[in-house]
């Protein structure tokens, strides 16, 4: 069974048991939380499409580590006219891991 869920606009494919990682900052570790927004479900060939989610359908995830990303660096110039500027940025990021995917009638 797996499931498209959307979290901080982005959609993922996860299955339990699977840790993804999200470009956000959640909570802390040993939290549980729930992706309400599912898109889509398969289990044993029968495949569900939400419009746009399913209703009833809930995946459980725990909150396993949280951090900063490796920088990415943004250097801007233009040739000749003495302009340089360089700047870094770390995102945030939270990697959870898929307990259970629950679809309720």
């Amino acid at each position: 069974m797996f499931a498209v869920v959307e979290s901080a606009g982005s959609q993922y494919l996860v299955s339990k048991g699977e840790k993804i990682i999200i470009p956000a900052a959640i909570g802390e570790v040993g939290k549980t939380i729930e992706f309400d927004k599912v898109l889509m479900l398969k289990k044993n060939g029968d495949v569900e499409v939400g419009r746009p989610y399913i209703e009833g359908a809930k995946v459980k995830a725990v909150i396993k580590k949280t951090g900063k990303l490796p920088k990415v660096v943004i250097y801007k110039f233009i040739r000749r006219k003495k302009y340089r500027r360089k700047k870094g940025h770390r995102q945030h990021f939270t990697e959870v891991e898929i307990t259970d995917i629950i679809k309720r009638r």
